[in-house]
């Protein structure tokens, strides 16, 4: 009597993790030289499916690692253990201009994977899997904590890892788009800093007028983490992307009673108005309006709002007077802020004022404006809402997790910690095989 083979399965492990944490992934129980399809499938909390595959083929003994097989076609080729989820991009017919951000960090990001007979590329729906299994992917690490933040006028959510503490924390600040996004904040305390997410975009309205926050919301916000029971007071770091890069030079040059310990400033630029509030900037700004461009899709590109670079001291944060270290992180394709032009300016203020120590300089070709945490995945351009507003522009916004391949479809990091306080000075690690890079922040 002939023994019935048993049925292809999937391995998957850790199939509860960290949003930054890898997975293995096997197939056994195939047969030899047998072509596959191993297919994810994400439902984001917007109600958008996202997908992402890749074409493998079994080996003699009718495994596939994809830890070190390659994939032979999909969304992604070549060896890519993470390839499922970097490569992710909405299903065929869905709205365009979509963008995979986690608004509730307080659930998982659940992923379906599952492994179809064949090299597939659409109709998985009618399809049904050899195989399939469920990971959870979390911002969240068990034990840290979301807090709700209104005192002193200032809106916010404070994470807090587990434990007594005290920890280092950071000023987490998001750019142009407003609102409260919380999935950094929440991966950084899952990683042991505490992190307040600050709302700073949004105009408030207060005796019938409305107006942009003063720099005086900055100083509260921190002052908030600095009095907090469970804080290193000495050890407080500021992170801004984009328009959040403009407002942590600000304070950390100009502020009294802001003195980070440390600055990481991603995708941003330093062309401001001297000790300007955000209304002064975004008034300089608005005089730059003409200098909008746009693509062969009709994607907007504002990086031409700031350039050229003004020689103009008032016109930019005089970075010659920071005294604390600041990892600038930059994209050269960045279609939406000088990023580049503004880096190197910086470079060129500070070796003239004596302090380019301070400044490490981060800078990948084919990477665009918006660099998220690790295997997060890569989009060319997407919808953006103007805070305070209702005008709503597609941006060539490429979405790159910070690397070192020249293509932003390339390698990611294993991990990107920004542990960014209690130091003075950066040490960069590479690895010249994986290609990820360790930035270590010494005291």
């Amino acid at each position: 009597m002939t023994e019935k083979a048993a049925p292809p399965m999937l391995l998957l492990h850790p199939s509860r993790g960290l949003i930054d944490e890898k997975f293995s992934l096997i197939v056994q129980n195939l047969s030899q030289n047998q072509d596959i399809t191993l297919h994810a499938l994400i439902h984001s909390d917007d109600g958008d499916y996202w997908e992402a595959f890749g074409h493998y083929v079994s080996d003699a003994t009718g495994f596939v690692n994809v830890a070190n097989d390659p994939s032979l076609g999909g969304t992604y080729d070549g060896v890519e253990p993470m390839g499922l989820l970097w490569s992710m991009r909405p299903v065929p017919g869905s709205r365009i201009g979509l963008r995979l951000r986690k608004k509730e960090v307080h659930t998982p990001m659940v992923v379906h994977i599952s492994v179809y007979r064949g090299h597939r590329s659409q109709g998985f729906r009618e399809q049904v899997a050899l195989a399939s299994v469920v990971t959870e992917r979390w911002y969240m690490a068990p034990g840290v904590r979301r807090v709700d933040i209104t005192e002193g006028g200032v809106t916010g959510t404070l994470f807090l890892p587990p434990g007594p503490g005290p920890f280092p924390a950071l000023l987490d600040l998001w750019g142009g788009g407003g609102g409260l996004v919380e999935y950094r904040s929440a991966l950084l305390s899952s990683h042991g800093f505490v992190s307040l997410a600050l709302e700073y975009m949004t105009p408030r309205t207060s005796g019938g007028s409305t107006s942009h926050v003063g720099n005086e919301y900055f100083e509260a916000a921190f002052t908030v983490l600095k009095q907090h029971p469970q804080v290193c007071g000495d050890s407080i770091a500021i992170l801004g992307l984009s328009f959040g890069t403009s407002v942590a030079l600000g304070m950390a040059v100009y502020s009294t009673v802001i003195q980070p310990r440390c600055l990481v400033c991603v995708s941003g630029s330093h062309v401001q108005p001297v000790k300007g509030s955000l209304s002064d900037v975004f008034g300089e700004i608005n005089k730059n309006v003409r200098n909008t461009r746009y693509d062969e899709e009709n994607r907007v590109i504002w990086r031409d709002l700031l350039l050229p670079i003004p020689t103009d001291p008032t016109k930019k944060v005089d970075v010659g007077q920071l005294k604390c270290p600041v990892l600038m992180i930059v994209g050269e394709d960045d279609q939406n802020w000088p990023a580049t032009e503004s880096a190197e300016d910086m470079k060129q203020m500070m070796e003239k004022a004596g302090n380019s120590h301070l400044l490490t300089t981060l800078s990948y070709p084919g990477a665009g404006h918006l660099i998220e945490p690790p295997y997060s995945p890569h989009i060319r351009a997407s919808n953006f809402m103007v805070a305070g507003t209702k005008q709503k522009c597609n941006l060539t916004l490429v979405v790159c997790v910070v690397c070192l391949c020249p293509c932003y479809y390339q390698r990611q990091f294993d991990s990107i910690l920004f542990s960014v306080l209690g130091m003075c000075h950066f040490l960069l690690l590479i690895d010249n095989t994986t290609h990820i890079i360790t930035v270590i922040w010494l005291q």
